[in-house]
C-alpha cells in the first residue's frame, strides 16, 4: 500500500489521526522536500521533529528522487506500506496524480489522506472561497525571463470580479547553469522563496509594460505569511502598502481583491494595513 498523506500548514501536529495510524504502520516513510515546506521546515530540526513525533526515521524525497526515482518507491509499495509525506494537502497547490496514475498502472494499492492547504486556509481572511477565479503562480524573475502569462488570468478574474490567489515562487535545489552545462556532479543554487514583496514589483512591472489596467498600485490585495503557523501573518491593504510590509520568514502567498461583499469587506478590516502595523 502507497499511503499518500497530507501533513497541513503548520508543524508535525497538524497530521490527521488517521494520517498518523497510517505512518504508524508503514515500514518506510518519504517526506516531500520541494514544493513546500512547514513552518517548521527551514530550522535545523524541522525533520528531527517530525522523526521525534512519529518515531520512525524519514528519507527525504527531493525533486530529483520523485522524478527520477520515483518507481522505486512505488515498487516497494507493491509488499510494503510505504508513506509518502506532502505539506498541505496531496492534491492541494501541487498535485501528486502522476504518482497516483504510476502506482495503480503497477497494481499497487493507493490511500490519500487529505489535510489543510493554502488552497482553502486562505478563507481565513474572509474572501469567500467560492468567490476566486482561476489561480496563478508568479515566478523569480531572471534577467532573461520574465514571463507574464499570469497577467491574462488575472484579467479575466478581474472582469468577473474574482478574487485571485497567487501563489509564489520556491526555488529549491535548482541546479546552478554552470554545472547543467558542464555536466558531471549537480551542483545546486541556495533555497529562495517568493516574498509577497518581490511578487508585488513584479506584478506591476508586468502591469506598466502592458499598459490594460487590469490593477496597480492602489488595487487592495491581502499578504499572508506562513499560513497555519503560530505566527501567521496576514495584512490587507493596497498593493503600494503591502509592497512596504516586512511579512517575515516564507513561506507567502498573495491575493488580489475582486468585488467584495459586505461581510467580507468586514472581516478584511480585522487585517487592515493600519491596524497590522
Amino acid at each position: 500500500m502507497l499511503y499518500i498523506i497530507g501533513l497541513g500548514l503548520g508543524d508535525e501536529r497538524d497530521i490527521t489521526l488517521r494520517g498518523l495510524e497510517a505512518v504508524k504502520k508503514s515500514q518506510k516513510i518519504y517526506m516531500e522536500a520541494y514544493t513546500s515546506l512547514l513552518s517548521f521546515g527551514l530550522s535545523s530540526d524541522g525533520l528531527s521533529s517530525l522523526e521525534k513525533f512519529y518515531g520512525k526515521p524519514i528519507t527525504l524525497a527531493d525533486r530529483e528522487m520523485v522524478e527520477e526515482k520515483a518507481g522505486s518507491m512505488i515498487e516497494e509499495a507493491i509488499d510494503n506500506d510505504i508513506a509518502f509525506l506532502v505539506v498541505g494537502d496531496p492534491f492541494g497547490a501541487t498535485t501528486h496524480s502522476d504518482l497516483v496514475v504510476r502506482a495503480k498502472k503497477l497494481g499497487v494499492k493507493v490511500e490519500v489522506v487529505h489535510n489543510a492547504s493554502v488552497m482553502n486556509a486562505v478563507g481565513i481572511c474572509g474572501l469567500q472561497l467560492y468567490h476566486y477565479g482561476e489561480t496563478v503562480s508568479i515566478p523569480f524573475f531572471t534577467e532573461t525571463w520574465r514571463p507574464d502569462s499570469f497577467y491574462e488570468k488575472i484579467k479575466k478574474n478581474r472582469a468577473l470580479g474574482l478574487h485571485t490567489l497567487c501563489l509564489l515562487d520556491i526555488r529549491v535545489k535548482e541546479p546552478t547553469f554552470e554545472s547543467l552545462c558542464r555536466g558531471g556532479k549537480k551542483q545546486y543554487e541556495p533555497p529562495r522563496y517568493m516574498t509577497v514583496n518581490t511578487a508585488i514589483e513584479q506584478l506591476l512591472e508586468v502591469e506598466e509594460k502592458r499598459g490594460e489596467s487590469v490593477y496597480g498600485e492602489e488595487t487592495e490585495c491581502v499578504g499572508f505569511a506562513r499560513l497555519g503557523a503560530e505566527d501567521q501573518k496576514i495584512v490587507s491593504g493596497t498593493m503600494m502598502q503591502l509592497e512596504s510590509v516586512d511579512f517575515g520568514a516564507p513561506l507567502h502567498c498573495l491575493v488580489i481583491v475582486g468585488k467584495t461583499h459586505p461581510v467580507e469587506e468586514e472581516m478584511l478590516e480585522f487585517y487592515k494595513y493600519e491596524t497590522a502595523n
